[in-house]
């Protein structure tokens, strides 16, 4: 175990934003904290950090153990270029490699025991300077930078220029150098694209530290983690799996804890019911059993109501007119900004009904597209027809549509002056403002706040034409789920720009993917996507080796047949041995439950109970014999 968090407590005035928090990290372990916006994940993740106290309980790390942490948005300045600053987290071994430089240059100009007393003192420093990888150091800074998006260009922009974006992938870059024992990671994936949260995943599933992540991104916590500490009501709660897993176990439990409390409400009120018609009988005898039953329900441990799965905030996206079959024609569409041309004869379709999501690299010009479309920003060339009937609904991810001195009443209201007030005031409360908060000016609104005002609008607005940029964004899970089903059952058309992998699997019936320039057409949501990447890069692989190979030479093509077979064993080899690791910590995660449970009181009195649970454990623990013993032999396979 590396982290321990025991009981951990914290108020801000009369909220209390944790309470009994508990839970542990284990060493190389990747776990996610997941909980609506304002559930207490960063709070959590400030106090292990020591930047917040507790006002209850203790944070325990590992004694020799070191820890980093990357905070939602970095603030910090610096002279250094972005390639300097992090190769300022290599200090050690950059002064390794001077003072093996000078070692070298005094060697050549001594001799005897001086000259023995160098030869020693370097290679001291060469032993270790190989131990600390300082042969590939900048190679790796290289290859982190690349990974999180920077070109070779970027590498001597200053850090001082760059936004806010872009130093915190800066400061991410700083982190993953440093390699700490554990890692705390606070919404990561908020400025990547696809391909450096790609990277990103490969990363992390490979670190040899432990990783405590916050993120709204479930394809990225399906990916990485194997245990997810939910903070719902003050209140932490252990899943082991992923995030899939996860939310399965969450909706059980769910309806169980809604069912028990349904139950006690029943119970409750029949009890209530009973002591007032024994009253209304008005005697002696009668009540004083109504005073038993009093004291009788006073001792009941009243269940607190859970919490309902998405039924707080409703959406509704409904068409007024249908569209003609034809919704959006782009022909030869190009752009450029100075001297940069972002993309040059676009040609693409939409139809009615389409769900499509526009994707590609940061910077690649999927939110000009948007912006042309929408007549935000003139074409340098091309032409853009929409079809019969065709009304847009425009969600911006700046959210220039809102006007930041209007109350949130005055934002409806002036949009749609038809409405009633209590039209407008049911609008606001299916999107979680009620009371005083319908009076809050927009630009005191958070990032989050301010998504579901620009949703609460275009849910009013009944086109049949939406074209999202980046929805999700500053959006929690529940919300998410909440607009994938609203959009999943909208019968208009759709385009979307999105980096949310699993929105996208939801939701898309077709992806176009720009890169280089161009779009090329994926008839499928994002899994397919990566299906048909993957594989394309395969065939181009393969043809580019056969184009490579003599065709005459045929102990040359047999090597090279060799060598795909022996890397084909191998990756089987590492794919066995990572299934034959979660099946151990499945297992061994499944044994702590048992101990759990036998040990509750209700079970130790329930003989039955209590040795179907010890036959489960003692099942578990011949079959991890049995795991240990194939790990064992597939690690000596691999080393070979």
């Amino acid at each position: 175990m590396i982290l321990s968090c025991q009981n951990i407590k914290k108020q801000f005035g009369e909220d209390t934003i944790l309470k009994g928090c508990s839970f542990y990290v284990e060493e190389y372990e990747k776990a996610a904290v997941v909980g609506i916006n304002g559930a207490g994940k960063t709070t959590l993740l400030r106090i292990i950090m020591g930047e917040l106290p507790a006002d209850e309980g203790a944070v325990v790390l590992s004694r020799g153990k070191t820890i980093g942490y990357l905070p939602q948005l970095v603030t910090f300045d610096s002279e250094n270029t972005i390639y300097d600053e992090l190769l300022s987290v290599k200090q050690n071994l950059i002064s390794l490699e001077q003072q093996m430089r000078e070692a070298e240059m005094q060697m050549k100009r001594v001799s005897g025991g001086e000259l023995d007393a160098l030869m020693n003192l370097y290679a001291s420093l060469t032993h270790q300077f190989e131990t600390e990888n300082g042969y590939a150091y900048r190679s790796e800074l290289t290859g982190v930078l690349k990974g999180l998006g920077f070109a070779e260009e970027d590498f001597t922009r200053q850090i001082q220029t760059l936004s806010g974006g872009q130093k915190t992938r800066v400061a991410l870059g700083k982190l993953l150098l440093l390699k700490p024992d554990l890692i705390l990671l606070d919404e990561p994936t908020n400025h990547l694209d696809m391909d450096s949260i790609a990277w990103l995943e490969t990363y992390l599933m490979n670190y040899k530290g432990a990783v405590l992540v916050v993120s709204h991104d479930r394809y990225f916590l399906d990916r990485i983690v194997t245990k997810i500490v939910e903070i719902d009501l003050a209140e932490t709660t252990v899943f082991s799996g992923n995030y899939t897993d996860y939310a399965a176990k969450k909706e059980q439990l769910r309806i169980s804890r809604w069912n028990a409390w349904q139950n006690q409400q029943r119970e409750i009120r029949h009890q209530e019911e009973v002591i007032e018609k024994l009253r209304s009988f008005n005697r002696e005898k009668s009540i004083r059993r109504a005073e038993s039953r009093e004291k009788m329900l006073q001792k009941i441990d009243v269940l607190e109501k859970p919490t309902q799965s998405r039924t707080d905030m409703k959406m509704r996206l409904t068409p007024r007119i249908l569209s003609g079959n034809d919704v959006l024609s782009v022909t030869a569409l190009k752009k450029s900004f100075d001297s940069i041309t972002l993309f040059d004869h676009l040609d693409f379709e939409l139809k009615r009904g389409e769900h499509v999501a526009l994707i590609g690299s940061n910077g690649t010009g999927k939110t000009t597209i948007l912006k042309i479309i929408n007549d935000l920003i003139p074409a340098d060339e091309g032409k853009i027809r929409t079809g019969t009937n065709v009304q847009i609904g425009y969600y911006d991810q700046e959210h220039h549509v809102l006007h930041p001195d209007k109350t949130l009443f005055e934002e409806i209201a002036d949009a749609y002056p038809t409405l009633t007030n209590t039209e407008i005031r049911n609008t606001l409360a299916a999107f979680l403002f009620t009371g005083d908060d319908v009076f809050k000016l927009v630009r005191e609104l958070s990032g989050g706040e301010r998504g579901r005002v620009s949703l609460a609008r275009l849910m009013l607005s009944e086109s049949n034409f939406l074209i999202l940029d980046e929805p999700t964004n500053h959006l929690d899970i529940m919300s998410k789920e909440i607009l994938e089903d609203a959009l999943n059952h909208y019968e208009g058309t759709v385009l979307y720009v999105s980096h949310d992998r699993y929105f996208i699997n939801r939701t898309a019936h077709r992806i176009l993917d720009l890169s280089e320039r161009t779009l090329t057409n994926y008839l499928g949501n994002y899994d397919y996507y990566l299906e048909k990447r993957t594989q394309a890069a395969a065939d181009s692989a393969s043809a580019s080796s056969a184009a490579v190979m003599p065709a005459a030479d045929k102990e040359s093509k047999q090597e090279w047949k060799n060598q795909r077979q022996q890397q084909a064993q191998k990756r089987k080899l590492e794919n066995d041995l990572k299934k034959t690791e979660h099946a151990i910590e499945a297992l061994e995660s499944r044994n702590e439950e048992l101990d759990a449970l036998m040990a509750l009181p209700e079970n130790c009195t329930d003989a039955a109970k209590l040795a179907a649970l010890s036959r489960e454990k003692e099942e578990n623990t011949a079959k991890l014999e049995e795991l240990y013993t194939e790990w064992e032999t597939l690690s000596e396979k691999a080393e070979d």
